[in-house]
């Protein structure tokens, strides 16, 4: 089974809430999420995200897990982008075990967006290449990724904001 991660663009500015109708029978995410499929517009995007999202559906807003929502029990079943069915976030953790190096891949690649401050270039992917061959030997642990993005060159030759520079003028 192989998980593809790919970039999802941001919504455009008039998608409204996924809230239910004032005075309607309560509804659930899924249901929510399947009305909002309906428009072509969000479909493109959501076709993508939803199935596999659904698989961590027990977990609410704060992370809590739960069995009910809107008075029914919680359906978990999710499913890949590759067509594979998933039930429950056990299975999609099992699923990533089978090849960590696409999650991880995908991991490293946001926490460098974020330690950079900008997005990656192609240029920066033989930095991530690196990153994620020092945390494969050692086991893909999250403090190999860490330690491997804040030595990177990237990070170390960034350009400082202007903020950071009015923090420290040094």
């Amino acid at each position: 089974m192989r998980i593809q991660f790919s970039e999802i663009a941001a919504p455009p500015a008039n998608v409204p809430a996924l809230e239910a109708e004032p005075g309607a029978a309560p509804t659930t995410i899924r249901e929510r999420l399947e009305s909002h499929r309906a428009s072509p517009a969000c479909a493109s995007c959501h076709a993508i995200m939803d199935p596999l999202g659904l698989a961590m559906e027990n977990f609410d807003a704060v992370g809590a897990w739960r069995t009910f929502e809107a008075g029914r029990p919680i359906d978990a079943d999710g499913v890949f982008t590759d067509g594979s069915p998933i039930d429950g976030a056990a299975a999609l953790r099992e699923a990533l075990l089978e090849d960590p190096s696409i999650f991880v891949d995908t991991v490293t690649q946001k926490l460098m967006t974020y330690a950079l401050g900008r997005g990656l270039q192609y240029y920066d992917m033989p930095v991530v290449r690196r990153v994620l061959d020092e945390a494969r030997r050692d086991g893909y642990k999250f403090s190999s990724l860490v330690i491997g993005i804040v030595e990177s060159a990237p990070f170390r030759m960034r350009a400082r904001s202007l903020s950071e520079a009015a923090q420290d003028p040094a």
